[in-house]
């Protein structure tokens, strides 16, 4: 009994110490199922910019931007954490289609991005995204929508919490890591052990603009609770929509309901005119 329990107790030893020195891979997936652009938004019959971003810190980051006709306003597009930009051209093009110039860019380490991901990296990345928009191309805050999926939301989020904007979009969002790596490993001290954060159920309530949260309750990866709890910590204005399917397709899923939903949304927060531009916006 005693050599069963000291196996026991080694092989718990010893998973608790692969998942600690395993979380960089285990949260960032560049690589899969690959670092290489194999298309553009050419290919979903959308122009584009070849964009390079630079950081606070000195990384070049890379990025498309997708001009909309008679655009209502732009959307800063913070994507999950698997693959690049190139495996997102369907919602580029949805949100293209409801009168929204794009930015999407990859994290450092993605894509044809340089450097290493990391927590703080991913944030300053998103900053990046934001000055350009709003200094480069002279995009008011009120004229820009912030965009997350899954990790992508926790990024998306921790921007909103420090800028402006007409509007933020939050979908298949966890809490935090902490909460997540519970999740998935109660029976570990997980909460003691995880170097990343991505707190966004501390940063919510710090968001002023409207709020659009998005979550299915077949999320088979990060559960429905979470997306509630984001939702009730956040401040109104603010909407949930319940969405179908799984974790990486529920906007696929749903997606009739989830286009209705966000063309109310954007209806809402970024109003066009009769001549089908932006109509202009108080601050939010």
């Amino acid at each position: 009994m005693l050599h069963l329990l000291l196996v026991v107790f080694i092989t718990w030893c010893g998973i608790t110490l692969y998942l600690y020195f395993s979380q960089s891979r285990m949260l960032y997936y560049p690589e899969l199922p690959s670092r290489v652009l194999d298309a553009t938004p050419a290919a979903v019959g959308l122009p584009f910019e070849n964009i390079r971003l630079t950081t606070e810190d000195g990384v070049q980051l890379h990025a498309w931007y997708v001009p909309a006709l008679a655009a209502r306003g732009t959307l800063l597009f913070n994507h999950g954490n698997a693959g690049n930009i190139a495996h997102r051209l369907d919602s580029i093009r949805l949100f293209n289609s409801l009168g929204l110039n794009v930015l999407i860019f990859d994290y450092r380490g993605f894509g044809e991005s340089e450097g290493k991901p990391s927590e703080q990296g991913t944030y300053r990345d998103a900053r990046a995204a934001w000055n350009y928009l709003h200094e480069n191309r002279a995009i008011a805050a009120q004229q820009i929508v912030i965009f997350g999926r899954s990790l992508g939301a926790a990024i998306a989020v921790d921007l909103a919490s420090q800028v402006p904007s007409a509007g933020v979009i939050i979908e298949s969002a966890f809490t935090s890591v902490p909460d997540m790596a519970a999740h998935l490993y109660p029976w570990l001290p997980v909460r003691f052990l995880v170097r990343y954060r991505y707190d966004s159920a501390a940063k919510i309530g710090r968001i002023s603009s409207p709020l659009l949260v998005m979550h299915s309750r077949e999320d088979d990866i990060i559960p429905y609770s979470q997306g509630e709890e984001l939702f009730a910590q956040a401040n109104q204005p603010k909407q949930f929509l319940q969405l179908n399917g799984g974790h990486n397709d529920g906007h696929n899923a749903s997606q009739a309901v989830y286009t209705k939903t966000l063309q109310q949304y954007l209806d809402t927060i970024l109003p066009r005119t009769g001549d089908g531009a932006a109509a202009p916006l108080s601050s939010h």
